[in-house]
């Protein structure tokens, strides 16, 4: 009976863990792709991209360190190893984000529906999400 009841507490253990790995991969990709769409469309300046920096009062520069920024950081987060570099980026795209959605609000630039402060919270979300969900190689 004890070796049926270890078996059904490992497989529960397995299975919340193979649980926990598929969110962290889904949440990482759709973090990564996002912020790489945004980071590419920043270094391109595509999109709506030089009007948002424009209306928020941001010289037009800015744009190349956004998206450089943004690319390096999705690059340490997926590039297995690095766990303290992993920690940096996962603050960076999280204070790139916040700061995102403070500098449109402060700016008094909310865009169509708040979409201006919803979507780099969202991102923020994913990031925090991302870093919860993590797997234990990827923590420091």
């Amino acid at each position: 009976m004890s070796t049926f009841i270890g078996a059904a507490t490992t497989a529960k253990v397995e299975t919340r863990r193979r649980g926990k790995t598929i969110a962290y991969w889904t949440v990482t990709l759709l973090l990564a792709i996002s912020i790489t769409l945004s980071g590419i469309g920043q270094l391109m300046r595509l999109g709506g991209n030089v009007d948002l920096v424009k209306n928020i009062g941001f010289p037009l520069y800015v744009t190349y360190m956004l998206g450089t920024w943004k690319l390096l950081g999705v690059i340490a987060i997926i590039v297995p190893g690095f766990p303290r570099l992993k920690e940096w980026a996962y603050a960076g795209i999280f204070f790139l984000m916040t700061g995102a959605a403070l500098s449109h609000a402060f700016a008094g630039d909310y865009g169509d529906y708040g979409f201006n402060l919803i979507l780099p919270l969202f991102y923020a979300a994913l990031n925090i999400a991302s870093w919860a969900l993590r797997p234990g190689s990827r923590k420091m």
